[in-house]
């Protein structure tokens, strides 16, 4: 049982370090739009059904707003964004 925990909580960690990475990525390359690229990351992968997509660049814009001052966040752009993705996929 210890062992199961164990593994779990290894993957967990892991799954973190990937969110960072990315948001890392981002962040270094358009500090400023970081936080809109992972929102319109994670509305194509939920307009194209990819949950787990979803869910991971979603926690990437999340960590981009943890870790980058600079980024812009109104959330009158993320709805368009998401907007945009829906319609653009349908």
């Amino acid at each position: 049982m210890i062992e199961l925990l164990r593994q779990w909580i290894e993957h967990r960690r892991a799954r973190r370090r990937c969110w960072q990475e990315d948001a890392r990525r981002l962040a270094a390359v358009d500090p400023v739009n970081a936080y809109y690229e992972a929102q319109r990351r994670a509305a194509r992968s939920r307009a194209q059904g990819n949950a787990g997509g979803y869910w991971h660049w979603a926690k990437v814009a999340s960590e981009v707003a943890r870790i980058e001052p600079r980024a812009e966040m109104d959330f009158e752009v993320v709805k368009a964004i998401a907007d945009q993705e829906t319609t653009g996929r349908r």
